[in-house]
């Protein structure tokens, strides 16, 4: 990376994103002069230790971004939406996971391996994708290079991490609970998620589709620059602790080959071909949980559309579905000296 030192900030850094956040940097070695963390007001004062180094969380509130080149937020939307725009007064650049901006048409909606230029179009805020959308948009976009995408059609089979830590520990205690023979009890989800699946990723809007199965409409358009482009989706949860999948059935508007499309995947920095049904060999979400790149496999001619491929992907909700996404943002920004240190602005 270029030879700076970023002063960066954390909001809902005790979360399940956050966490991963701040690993990540230390991981990665993202250029870092300064990293403070913020969280609620009840987080205030713990102290989080990472890497060796212990950081003390304070309260995120108006007033703290003064000194920040870069806040990654990791919060819900009208926590965001709270406090953005105060970051971005105090000329820090917010890269945001939540869905509060998303849709703005002055926001940048940016997967780096996808639209990275839009990075210089900000103007003080960059949106991350939903996880879905953004573990499924690791398989077609190299498939749309390679084909021209028309339409696609999605059943998603999704982490509890990507409700939250206490989702988890849901998961955890109602499979405990069954070994036990004792009553399995649920505060996060509407129905049993151990050993069950549950149709239902956010609220239901007037059409009967969920807010999750939206944002994977609207969000791949705007990602892909494809106005157009058709999607349905049906989004589900799982009793996985972490990884996504998605079953995708994709029309294109070129002549497909299953040899052509593995070697369009395989040649896509954002995934990895893992495609031999003869042996048994395709993506788990086990087998992709903390992994940079999405994997991609059971690659097949649909039968039921036209010049259409089925296929499978699996990818790290928390990594590529967040946190992971936002950092490799900023590593580009920092790469191409887009995102600077105030003073050298």
């Amino acid at each position: 990376m270029n030879n700076v030192s970023i002063n960066v900030g954390i909001v809902g850094a005790t979360g399940a994103v956050g966490q991963e956040l701040l690993q990540l940097l230390h991981d990665r070695n993202f250029p870092m002069a300064q990293l403070r963390l913020f969280a609620s007001a009840r987080s205030a004062g713990k102290v989080v230790t990472c890497a060796g180094k212990k950081y003390t969380v304070e309260e995120a509130k108006p007033g703290v971004f003064k000194d920040l080149d870069v806040a990654f937020f990791a919060v819900e939307g009208a926590t965001t939406k709270a406090l953005a725009p105060d970051a971005v007064a105090a000329g820090c650049l917010v890269i945001d996971k939540s869905s509060a901006y998303r849709m703005d048409p002055a926001v940048p909606l940016v997967i780096p391996e996808i639209n990275p230029e839009q990075l210089t179009q900000h103007k003080g805020i960059i949106a991350n994708p939903n996880c879905s959308t953004a573990v499924t948009l690791m398989a077609l976009w190299p498939l749309h290079k390679a084909f021209g995408l028309k339409r696609y059609i999605a059943s998603t089979y999704q982490s509890v991490s990507g409700t939250g830590t206490d989702a988890i520990e849901e998961l955890d205690q109602q499979v405990h609970a069954y070994a036990k023979g004792e009553p399995l009890t649920r505060k996060v989800y509407p129905y049993q998620i151990a050993f069950n699946v549950i149709p239902q990723v956010d609220s239901f809007g007037p059409n009967g589709y969920t807010g999750e199965e939206t944002k994977m409409e609207l969000e791949s358009r705007k990602i892909m620059g494809l106005p157009a482009l058709k999607v349905s989706s049906t989004t589900v949860r799982v009793p996985v602790v972490r990884a996504h999948s998605v079953a995708v059935n994709a029309e294109f508007e070129r002549p497909v080959s299953v040899e052509a499309a593995r070697a369009a995947v395989a040649a896509f920095e954002g995934a990895e071909l893992v495609d031999d049904p003869a042996n048994k060999v395709y993506p788990t979400p086990l087998d992709f949980s903390r992994k940079v790149k999405c994997g991609v496999g059971r690659i097949r001619i649909d039968t039921a559309l036209d010049n259409a491929l089925a296929l499978w992907v699996s990818g790290d909700n928390l990594w590529k579905g967040a946190a992971l996404n936002a950092l490799q943002n900023a590593e580009l920004m920092v790469r191409k000296g887009w995102l600077k240190p105030k003073g050298q602005r």
